[in-house]
């Protein structure tokens, strides 16, 4: 089992930048890819990004690329999502998920997930 906790999530204008945590624990061995996602209310849950633990692949959808970034503490076991020129749009709850494996566009194919944090960008 991989334990996924996120923080760092809240209200911001325009414009603003937020950075999320999201810190592993467990059987992280067992986790080869950290992705995230977001979900707004009515819509789909949202690919937004993946890296691996052990190289540094790192994968964006369109959507993001070039506004977020996501880093990696390895000692820390904690991945973060560095959110810059947030829009209204980007407003959601973020989750972080963990699988075993190379993929990582599809959410179905994520083992573990986060309880979410809620972000909210005001216009």
């Amino acid at each position: 089992q991989v334990q996924l906790v996120e923080s760092g999530g809240g209200l911001v204008q325009a414009g603003g930048s937020l950075r999320l945590s999201c810190v592993a624990s467990g059987r992280t061995s067992s986790s080869d890819t950290m992705g995230w996602f977001r979900q707004a209310p009515g819509k789909e849950r949202e690919f937004l990004g993946a890296r691996y633990w052990s190289s540094d692949s790192i994968y964006y959808s369109a959507s993001v690329k070039g506004r977020f970034t996501i880093h990696r503490d390895n000692a820390k076991n904690t991945v973060y999502l560095q959110m810059n020129s947030l829009i209204p749009e980007d407003t959601a709850t973020y989750y972080c998920a963990a699988k075993s494996g190379n993929s990582y566009m599809n959410p179905l194919m994520y083992d573990y997930w986060g309880q979410g944090t809620q972000v909210t960008v005001s216009s």
